[in-house]
């Protein structure tokens, strides 16, 4: 049996060995009634600050979308977030980026690019943010043995309940052009929402 969990974590680790972050990462474990444990991998901060929270439990099984008639438990698409922030870790975070690993598991959620996945509070103690938007990461795909395939790591960039809105209105890549033009930077825990006209 193929040990995905174990392939995505030293993947992920090489990954950010190779970004500077050699030590091992930090990591906490979170569980749910009638689930498995999610943990999440805590790396850096780097030198820029920024410190890496990749989930790991999600892909241990393929995401399956629960009204198809017929799914594939071996085929279907496996993934991981990673959420990238500037300073200590909040309060409140990693229980988060859990809640959103376990949703393809608990409520048949199939983790994609641009997905908004709203949890609609607060994603850490005091934070604006309450949804996260999915899109592309540095991290490579981990590759595992055919036939399976890939493991996608997506990036979850926090975002506020107004911006959440405006994916819903106007679409991911318009979200992303907005915090260009107002130079938004995603990776401040403490940054203002974008204003998008």
């Amino acid at each position: 049996m193929i040990d995905v969990l174990g392939r995505v974590r030293e993947h992920v680790g090489e990954h950010f060995a190779r970004a500077g972050s050699t030590a091992e990462p930090d990591q906490a474990s979170v569980t749910f009634l009638g689930t498995e444990n999610i943990d999440v991998l805590r790396f850096g901060p780097g030198l820029d600050g920024v410190v890496h929270y990749v989930s790991l439990g999600c892909s241990r099984h393929p995401m399956a979308d629960p009204t198809e008639m017929v799914t594939d438990a071996l085929h279907g698409p496996r993934a991981e977030i990673c959420v990238a922030l500037r300073g200590a870790t909040p309060r409140g975070l990693v229980r988060s980026i859990a809640i959103v690993a376990a949703a393809p598991a608990v409520e048949g959620l199939v983790l994609e690019p641009d997905a908004l996945i709203d949890l609609e509070s607060p994603l850490w103690e005091g934070a604006p943010f309450t949804a996260f938007l999915l899109g592309t990461s540095d991290i490579d795909d981990v590759a595992l043995t055919p036939p399976l395939p890939p493991v996608t790591v997506f990036s979850a960039t926090p975002i506020t309940a107004t911006e959440a809105a405006w994916v819903r209105l106007k679409g991911a890549d318009a979200m992303r052009e907005a915090w260009r033009q107002d130079r938004v930077d995603v990776l401040d825990p403490a940054r203002r929402a974008a204003r998008p006209s």
